[in-house]
């Protein structure tokens, strides 16, 4: 049995490794701030959240669309979904009170260990094959038609019927029946389990049957060595069935940890949902295209961290970007265009993992990978200046980053003089352009702007920050060209509280 509630035909692996530069995208977009939204304080939707957010750059526009009409199941029959889940949670848990059997080495502690948990594991088959019978029309995604549909045609009335007969057998309550072979030695060779002839008989039959003759001995009770023995036999007998029905154990049970890994990414989706609704922010479902176009174009798209962070609905951008390979993002100091820059980077995260997108609507191409480079704090240890190690880190990338991905940057070398700073930026995005990178840049480089705005470099858009005549920040991010000042006069007399008047 599978679930594929995370692609059509194969499993979500959780020992996945990600992207190198994982810790880089966790701290520029602050992605702790959604795990933990998504999590609700449990240590395994945390993990399972990290690795399909982060591991979406590997998913075909096929695939989030998948996912996308699973997570449309889910917020539409979100009580259904997570008693699912509780139900896979619940068996995996008891199988793991019932674990200390697997450690020994006798047939007979193995086999009924092995009978427990698949008695404990029917009722809970049970359970989902009657969520199935009772909900299967309320879902109409691919992958939850093709769950219930795999419930009800695997878990019949013969099944249950099956499996309780196989395990009375396995209890072996009128004894065991074992057969052997003499070898040199008279060593017990081939044991074999063997049915009672009897089996269907009544035990009135029974009793007045003819009984075949038979040699017999009996171990007297205080006879240790004798019992031990005997034991030693009925385990070499029973050995092949002991291991047999372990491992239908261990299928079962991988097959609730399949569940409770895949729906665990829905259920952290479910808690990211409600919280953002309960703040008032939209949401929406995006549209993912290929990644050989440029497609890029939102409503009302806010930064999901931020607006967690404060507990508020904060202000949404738009943007109509289609075409277009490069976004210059200029203006006024603490105007949003950091915040601005995270929420695109956080939205093509989430659309390329199958969720929904904080944006009132949403539509990007697919990108190969997603990098970011923002300015760090001084290097305390002096190992390196601040331009070297910024020009490391670019180096990094560079050996990284292919066609088609995206890269965000934030004040990038802004650490030397304006010309040298100008002119390391422009080499350095006009290359990526080059190679069908597509690029968000936030830059206080008057020079490195204007230059690209004057010569028209690339299909580029240039965003600058809003701020109103008074001084006042709409966090707003518009089109415009690239303005020589980013009113850093503005902050010095916010700061220092004078009454000169701003201009």
């Amino acid at each position: 049995m599978k679930a594929f509630l995370m692609y059509r035909d194969s499993d979500f692996d959780l020992q996945r490794k990600l992207p190198s530069h994982e810790q880089e995208l966790i701290q520029d977009l602050e992605l702790n701030t959604l795990f933990n939204a998504m999590a609700f304080g449990d240590k395994f939707l945390l993990e399972v959240v990290r690795k399909a957010v982060l591991s979406g750059f590997e998913n075909d526009p096929d695939t989030i669309v998948y996912r996308q009409d699973i997570l449309k199941d889910c917020l539409k029959n979100s009580s259904v979904v997570r008693e699912i889940y509780d139900i896979a949670v619940d068996s995996i848990e008891k199988e793991r009170k019932n674990y200390l059997g697997i450690f020994s080495k006798y047939p007979g502690s193995i086999l009924y260990r092995s009978i427990d948990v698949m008695q404990m594991f029917v009722g809970m088959l049970k359970k989902l094959k009657n969520i199935a019978d009772r909900h299967a029309d309320q879902f109409e995604s691919q992958g939850f038609t093709a769950f219930f549909a795999m419930l009800k045609n695997e878990l019949g009335e013969e099944y249950y019927a099956c499996v309780q007969n196989h395990l009375s057998e396995l209890k072996f309550r009128d004894g065991v029946l074992i057969s052997a072979e003499l070898d040199r030695g008279n060593k017990g060779i081939h044991y074999t389990l063997r049915k009672h002839r009897f089996e269907k008989e009544s035990w009135l039959k029974r009793l007045f049957a003819k009984k075949p003759p038979v040699y017999a001995f009996s171990i007297n009770e205080r006879d240790e060595s004798g019992a031990r023995a005997l034991s030693e036999l009925k385990d070499m007998g029973i050995n092949n069935v002991a291991n047999a029905l372990a491992q239908s154990a261990d299928h079962i049970l991988s097959f609730f940890t399949l569940l409770r890994t895949e729906l665990a990414f829905y259920v952290g989706c479910l808690n990211l949902h409600g919280q953002l609704a309960q703040l008032g922010e939209p949401m929406s479902f995006p549209l993912a295209m290929a990644p050989v176009e440029r497609r890029h174009s939102f409503k009302e798209l806010y930064d999901a961290c931020l607006a967690l962070t404060m507990g508020k609905k904060i202000v949404g951008n738009d943007m109509h970007a289609d075409d277009k390979d490069l976004a210059v993002i200029t203006g006024a100091n603490q105007g949003g265009k950091t915040v601005f820059l995270r929420s695109i980077g956080l939205s093509q995260l989430m659309m390329q993992c199958g969720m929904f997108v904080p944006a009132e609507s949403f539509s990007s191409n697919i990108c190969n990978g997603l990098f970011t480079h923002y300015k760090r704090e001084e290097d305390a240890a002096m190992k390196s200046g601040k331009l070297d190690e910024e020009l490391s880190r670019m180096s990094d990338i560079a050996d990284k980053i292919t066609s088609n991905s995206m890269v965000l940057f934030n004040e990038s070398f802004a650490a030397t003089n304006e010309r040298e700073g100008s002119e390391i930026a422009r080499q350095i995005i006009c290359a990526l352009v080059e190679k069908r990178i597509k690029v968000f840049y936030v830059t206080h480089l008057y020079e490195f702007a204007h230059d690209i705005y004057d010569k028209k470099t690339g299909n580029a858009i240039f965003l600058r920050a809003e701020r109103q005549t008074d001084g006042g920040r709409t966090f707003k991010i518009i089109e415009g060209e690239p303005l020589q000042t980013s009113y850093g006069e503005d902050l010095y007399y916010e700061i220092f509280e004078t009454d000169h008047a701003i201009h």
